[in-house]
C-alpha cells in the first residue's frame, strides 16, 4: 500500500492503524510541532537521504549586488559543496521527486572521521570542534549514492571520495558507476510506469 497526502493525513493514517509505523522527513514533523511523534532518526548509514535534504536554498537573481551582499553570510560553503556533488549526481540520473534515488556527500578531515556536514541535533557541535579549509588538503568529499526499483528489492549502492573542489565532478562519476552496474535499466522501467 503506498502512502501519500500532507503529514496530516499521513499521521492519521499512521494513527488508524493502517501502517505499523511510517518513515518522513524530521524537519517537516518537527516544524510542525509534531517532534514529540518521533520515535527514531535513521542515520545516513541506514538510509541515505534525499538529494540535498536539509539544505536551505536561497534564490536571488545574479544582478542584485545589494541583495547578493545581504544574503552572503547565510550561506555555508561545507553544505553548498556537498550539495552541489549531489545535485549533479541527481542530474546525471535524470531523477526526479518520485524516483527511488539517494545521496549523502559529506566533508571530512583526512584522518579525523568526523563529518563536517552534520545531520540531526548532534551534528552541529562537530562543525564547531573542526575547521575545514575548503581549499586545504585536509579536507575530502565522501559521498554515498543509490538507485533503487519501486519495491525496494533492488538497490544499486556507491561510493566516491574527493577533492571538494571536484564536487560536480564527483557525483557524475558515481551516477556513470552506478548506470554501468544496472540503474539505468531500473530508471528506464520506473519511468515507463
Amino acid at each position: 500500500m503506498q502512502l501519500r497526502g500532507n503529514l496530516d493525513t499521513r499521521l492519521r493514517k499512521l494513527d488508524e492503524g493502517q501502517f505499523d509505523a511510517i518513515i518522513l522527513a524530521a524537519a517537516g514533523v518537527k516544524r510542525l510541532g509534531w517532534a514529540e511523534r518521533i520515535t527514531e532518526i535513521l542515520e545516513p548509514e541506514i538510509s541515505l537521504p534525499a538529494i540535498g535534504q536539509g539544505a536551505i536554498g536561497i534564490e536571488c537573481r545574479i544582478d542584485d549586488k545589494f541583495t547578493n551582499k545581504l544574503i552572503e553570510p547565510l550561506n555555508h560553503p561545507e553544505t553548498a559543496v556537498c550539495v552541489r556533488a549531489e545535485r549533479a549526481f541527481l542530474k546525471k540520473l535524470e531523477g526526479g521527486c518520485q524516483v527511488p534515488i539517494a545521496a549523502y556527500a559529506r566533508l571530512v578531515r583526512q584522518g579525523s572521521g568526523v563529518s563536517l556536514r552534520p545531520m540531526g541535533d548532534q551534528g552541529s557541535k562537530n562543525l564547531k570542534e573542526t575547521d575545514c579549509e575548503l581549499a586545504t588538503e585536509n579536507c575530502q568529499l565522501i559521498m554515498d549514492g543509490l538507485v533503487g526499483n519501486l519495491s525496494g528489492d533492488t538497490l544499486i549502492k556507491g561510493s566516491i571520495k574527493g577533492s571538494p573542489d571536484d564536487a560536480e565532478k564527483l557525483g557524475i562519476k558515481l551516477a556513470e558507476e552506478l548506470f554501468s552496474r544496472g540503474a539505468g535499466e531500473i530508471l528506464a522501467e520506473i519511468y515507463k510506469k
